[in-house]
């Protein structure tokens, strides 16, 4: 899937350039000695992924940094709601599963969702790494990007986090949970 129109008006990238500066500035611990005038700078050359960022906001995902990849040269914003974004639920792993499903099919897949909105599944490790910086789903699970290996023999994973730690499971792609959804990955 493509993205289909990636321009904002001129008052929705101001409103969610005052949203992500609020949430940046609130939040400092998830994103230690970066500072938001360079984050900014980025954001202003960047539409495509600023309107991907405005949809993250817009499912409930609050956006917000929480890393620098210094080898891809971006920041990295993530959903850092405290439940997998609600906006985004119910789906199953990814098209083919989607496809596959013949009896009470989802509205969609989170790969195919992520997609479209421009964004990227968070792996095993950046799940750990966001919840290095606070603690989310514990009421809730997120999708996260699955090796072929697994999904060639028709299984997904996801995380969660419940007694103090973070978990990972298995589940059939084609399984879709009003308290699952998935949490996106923004390079900027």
């Amino acid at each position: 899937m493509q993205q289909a129109n990636t321009t904002l008006s001129s008052n929705q990238a101001m409103e969610i350039l005052s949203i992500l500066k609020d949430r940046f500035l609130k939040n400092k611990a998830h994103h230690e000695g970066l500072s938001w005038e360079s984050v900014e700078a980025r954001l202003e050359k960047q539409p495509k992924s600023l309107h991907s960022l405005f949809l993250m906001e817009r499912t409930g995902g609050e956006p917000d940094v929480i890393g620098y990849d210094a080898a891809s040269d971006s920041y990295l914003f993530v959903d850092c709601s405290a439940e997998s974004p609600a906006g985004r639920r119910s789906l199953c792993y990814d098209e083919d599963a989607l496809a596959k499903r013949k009896k009470n099919p989802p509205q969609g897949s989170a790969e195919g969702l992520a997609a479209e909105m421009g964004m990227e599944l968070l792996d095993e490790q950046q799940y750990t790494r966001l919840q290095s910086v606070g603690v989310f789903d514990t009421k809730s699970s997120s999708w996260i990007r699955t090796p072929q290996t697994m999904r060639k023999l028709g299984g997904a994973l996801f995380g969660d986090s419940r007694y103090g730690r973070v978990f990972f499971y298995h589940n059939g792609a084609d399984s879709y949970y009003a308290s699952r959804g998935f949490r996106g990955l923004v390079r900027v």
